[in-house]
């Protein structure tokens, strides 16, 4: 028995493949990448945190946002560490720990300036 072009372009296109396609685990590459953004948010956040411009209410507030994001880092590397193997989590925790410099006199974007 075949299958006709025309029939396997309908199971393609079926509603079930692109439910099966989304219930596929992260590749190792989306991984690092959300591991990328969280390092990044976590350098914006200090940097803010340690602006003198920032009152002392909203300075504790992002103290906060940043220890919470430092967890969802380490809770990151350990999630690869699971899927894909301990050496890969350290291999894409060096990728994304590189040196990073951030003049002290360099001016911080405004928050409308941000996009996520």
């Amino acid at each position: 028995m075949s299958i006709s072009a025309a029939t396997i372009d309908r199971l393609s296109l079926s509603p079930g493949t692109v439910e099966a396609h989304q219930a596929q685990p992260p590749t190792l590459a989306s991984a690092i990448e959300e591991l990328a953004r969280l390092r990044f948010s976590i350098i914006l956040t200090a940097r803010w945190e340690a602006a003198e411009t920032e009152d002392a209410d909203r300075r504790d507030d992002l103290r906060a946002e940043l220890a919470d994001l430092r967890i969802h880092y380490s809770d990151q590397i350990d999630q690869i560490a699971m899927t894909y193997g301990v050496q890969q989590a350290m291999d894409a925790k060096n990728e994304v720990e590189h040196n990073v410099f951030v003049p002290r006199d360099s001016s911080l974007p405004e928050k409308d300036q941000l996009y996520y």
